[in-house]
């Protein structure tokens, strides 16, 4: 038996590529996103009482992942990149459906065309199609005794510095001191694929927002960002 989903929105988000995103939502409060709902579901009255809720589960679609299919084993980054789970025991990209939940929180609402949502502590990338909206409910979707096994602790993070020349840049910007900010969290999740080994020579690129991002590891818990343009 299949089904079919309709794409309710799509996300234009801070992130404009895989690279860097956050490996689960909320680690970077600063990450943006602006949910824009499309025709029929860009109506007033679908949207009607959000407004009371702080945060929303997002169901999206992993776009970039499907053509590349799935495997019945992945090599989660918490363990190294290197030992392998079942899928359905991973938070993986490669899925047999391809399906993403994410927990957000909501910012606002706009309805003065159409229904956007703006949205914080992302971990979404731009284009991304969603295809469901719920409230997050804390009495029932928090549960202080689950277990996680290896995923038990939140990942150490990374300490950030700039090179002065990145600093006067960000400066400039007119957004300079939030995508400051938005730098710093998203670089200190380690955003080096897990297998790669660290070199102090390798500068790694991102694109955050209107930004493209270079660091460079100092060492396994300091990276650099050596220029933003």
């Amino acid at each position: 038996m299949s089904w079919s989903l309709e794409t309710l929105g799509r996300i234009h988000s801070c992130y404009q590529e895989k690279f860097a995103v956050p490996r689960q939502p909320g680690l970077a409060p600063s990450a943006f996103a602006t949910l824009e709902l499309l025709p029929p579901y860009n109506q007033a009255a679908l949207v009607e009482g959000l407004e009371t809720f702080s945060h929303l589960w997002i169901s999206f679609i992993f776009h970039q992942n499907l053509e590349q299919g799935w495997k019945p084993k992945v090599r989660p980054p918490r363990l190294g990149g290197n030992k392998k789970v079942g899928v359905f025991a991973s938070r993986s990209t490669f899925r047999p459906n391809g399906l993403g939940l994410s927990v957000v929180k909501l910012e606002g609402i706009d309805l003065t065309s159409g229904v956007k949502l703006y949205l914080s502590g992302i971990d979404l990338i731009d284009g991304t199609p969603v295809v469901d909206i719920k409230p997050y409910i804390p009495w029932v979707d928090s549960q202080p005794t689950a277990l996680s096994a290896w995923a038990a602790e939140p990942p150490e993070s990374l300490v950030v510095s700039f090179l002065p020349k990145a600093e006067q840049k960000l400066a400039s910007h007119p957004q300079g001191s939030h995508l400051k900010q938005l730098i710093i969290e998203v670089l200190a999740q380690n955003p080096r694929p897990a297998y790669q080994k660290i070199t102090t020579e390798r500068i790694y690129g991102v694109k955050l927002a209107d930004l493209n991002v270079q660091f460079c590891y100092l060492d396994t818990k300091h990276l650099e960002v050596v220029a933003v343009e």
